[in-house]
């Protein structure tokens, strides 16, 4: 039934306080949050400023107006090993160590003084430290670009506070997570080797440190197996009293471990996931309370809880929270602090005093929600796909508090597929996605197989079928939604950025659902990927297409562009100059071959964007240029003063 006090307007062009400007002011990543005792640290994206990273504090006890920015500007606190990133700052008693983007250099921040340079830089990167208190230096991840040989060489490194540099561990394609005994005697860590991706198969070394800071009978003692069927082995922690407890998905979930006395105990088995896959350094969903008890997150059908687990017993009680997404967890004492959302509350992070109960909200990632009556709460829903496998999504129905669409008229669809393409979408509020819902557009955000938070057999789905498995569940969604009569079949279209761009150019290849499409920074040239590829992805594909033998037959089967001829649909392409995982290349062949073809394509490029968009004005322009691209496809009346854009090969 029709709210006859809404107006009845064209779905596309309604009317939103949700501007692209909006979208791209109001929403200030929130990362890196770490504890020294009760004070909290944190991580602020400022796109205004370039997408500079800056260091936030507020101490226990605080008001909002006491909050004291540590890094100002030029310093951007960000590391790129693994490109990727994460892990790029340590504060303990008050000191900070933190990497700067610019030099790369490792700089020391006592107090109120201005930030110190410690290590060298330059080709040398730097990620996720923590203190040897006893020998006055820091033990982190070093990646050395210097060599002049194809990849970089990772290493695990102690930093002295004076400068000088000691390899500690080497031999490895990758390290992670070094983590310091409390007694100072014991360094764990974890390492892998390619082909592997750290959520395929991961080793958890343990050694002594010796009194010369060097390692002693270094031993691996969980992980390893097959490539492809090994166990994936996350966040190794030390207990208080000096246990060490990790995260493993030996058992198909990813579930909650102790190593003692040289044997491994499943702590509460639960067909729950209590961590996410590691495409940065610095994940963490578990922290100790004391030597018995642990608060940690986890993560049952793509939704997040808090809970106490007792370690003895496994016993969990919940910590009643109004999120549903919880991630960067942190403990101390009886403090907690975690990044926190839900459909209805964009992310911020979050202090709990667990002995008081009391939850604080230290900051926001938009500052100023829109009207509840411009927000779309999106419903969990599970729907058949290909082979008989169900797949998962998030719907967000049209919402706007003036408009509604004509009578007759059902809305047009926009299907996202997420990137990595192991990470997942959650529920949490998205200014970007309410950019779209809010003008009369739904959208269908889906977990497809593959996806985290469902278990390791369905994160394997997608071994040997990326390009297959992802695309037949983006469809399956697509037409489910169409044949519940809530959405146009007649104008479908689908996004999708990185990973998801695959997704995106597979789905109109190969499949006759969708209208239109628009790829961020997709790939396109499964060969080319590989041949670009930095370090950490280099041999991704092998998992997600095909070993090296079958390699040729399969990157030219399912390569979108050895299949332009096939493409019936517009596309728009939006692609970062700077990107070095999906590099310009991968959408300028694509272009090229639509315009070769003669069918409406348009395509932008963003300087100084790499990849994924920082800048204020590059999240501005592709909104706006995205929006303008459909409504022109589709023949939908342009709103006054949404800026034009060159589309190439459209008819007026």
């Amino acid at each position: 039934m029709t709210d006859s006090r809404k107006q009845p307007a064209p779905c596309g062009t309604w009317t939103s306080p949700i501007t692209a400007h909006v979208v791209a002011a109001g929403s200030a990543p929130l990362s890196g949050v770490m504890l020294d005792g009760a004070d909290v640290y944190w991580l602020a994206g400022r796109a205004s400023e370039g997408g500079r990273n800056t260091l936030l504090r507020r101490r226990a006890g605080a008001t909002e107006e006491l909050k004291s920015e540590l890094t100002p500007s030029p310093f951007n606190v960000r590391t790129r090993v693994h490109e990727y990133g994460g892990g790029a700052a340590l504060v303990a008693d008050g000191t900070v160590w933190f990497s700067h983007f610019a030099d790369n250099r490792l700089y020391r921040l006592d107090g109120g003084g201005a930030p110190q340079p410690v290590s060298a830089g330059g080709d040398l990167r730097y990620a996720d430290f923590v203190l040897d208190k006893a020998r006055n230096r820091l033990v982190g991840v070093r990646e050395d670009h210097s060599a002049g040989a194809t990849y970089p060489v990772n290493t695990l490194c102690a930093i002295d506070f004076d400068g000088r540099e000691t390899v500690l561990v080497d031999g490895n394609d990758f390290y992670s997570a070094p983590r310091i005994s409390p007694d100072g005697k014991h360094l764990a860590w974890i390492s892998w080797d390619l082909p592997r991706m750290p959520w395929q198969g991961t080793e958890l070394w343990l050694a002594e440190i010796g009194p010369d800071g060097t390692l002693l009978d270094g031993r691996m003692i969980a992980g390893g197996g097959q490539v492809d069927g090994g166990e994936a082995i996350v966040q190794p922690e030390w207990s208080p009293d000096g246990v060490l407890h990790f995260v493993s998905d030996r058992c198909g979930w990813w579930n909650l471990y102790r190593y003692e006395h040289g044997v491994v105990h499943a702590l509460s088995p639960r067909h729950a996931e209590f961590a996410t896959p590691p495409w940065v350094f610095g994940n963490s969903m578990y922290g100790f309370l004391s030597n018995s008890e642990i608060v940690c997150t986890y993560i049952e059908d793509g939704v997040s809880r808090l809970a106490r687990m007792q370690v003895a017993s496994g016993a969990m009680t919940p910590i009643e929270t109004p999120y549903e997404e919880i991630r960067e967890l942190r403990v101390c004492g009886n403090t907690i602090a975690f990044l926190g959302g839900s459909p209805t509350l964009a992310a911020e992070l979050v202090r709990m005093d667990l002995t008081q109960g009391t939850r604080e909200v230290l900051a926001r990632s938009i500052a100023q929600l829109p009207d509840v009556g411009y927000l779309s709460v999106p419903q969990s829903i599970r729907y058949p796909s290909a082979d008989g496998r169900t797949s998962y999504a998030f719907y967000y129905a049209p919402k706007n508090a003036d408009f509604a669409p004509q009578p007759g008229e059902l809305p047009p669809l926009m299907v996202i597929g997420h990137g990595g393409p192991t990470s997942m979408a959650p529920s949490t509020l998205k200014l970007a996605i309410q950019f779209w819902t809010s003008r009369g557009i739904a959208v269908l955000d889906v977990n497809y197989g593959g996806s985290t938070g469902f278990g390791r057999a369905y994160r394997d789905l997608l071994a040997g079928r990326w390009g297959i498995v992802d695309v037949e569940d983006c469809v399956a969604g697509a037409r489910y939604l169409a044949d519940q009569g809530l959405v146009d079949r007649e104008r479908l279209v689908i996004r999708g950025g990185s990973a998801g761009g695959l997704t995106t150019l597979c789905a109109l290849l190969f499949h006759d659902v969708f209208k239109a499409g628009a790829s961020y920074y997709g790939v396109s040239d499964l060969k080319g990927l590989d041949a670009d590829s930095h370090k950490f992805e280099s041999r991704y594909t092998e998992y997600l297409i095909a070993p090296p033998e079958r390699a040729a037959a399969v990157y030219a089967e399912r390569s979108p562009i050895n299949h332009a001829d096939k493409l019936r649909r517009p596309m728009i392409f939006f692609q970062g100059l700077d990107d070095k995982v999906v590099p310009p290349p991968q959408s300028e062949v694509m272009v090229d071959a639509l315009r070769a073809r003669g069918l409406p394509v348009a395509y932008l490029t963003l300087e100084g964007e790499g990849h994924g968009f920082r800048k204020a004005d590059s999240i501005v322009r592709t909104l706006e240029a995205e929006l303008y691209f459909y409504l022109r496809v589709f023949g939908i009346p342009v709103p006054a003063g949404l800026p034009a854009i060159e589309i190439e090969n459209l008819s007026a």
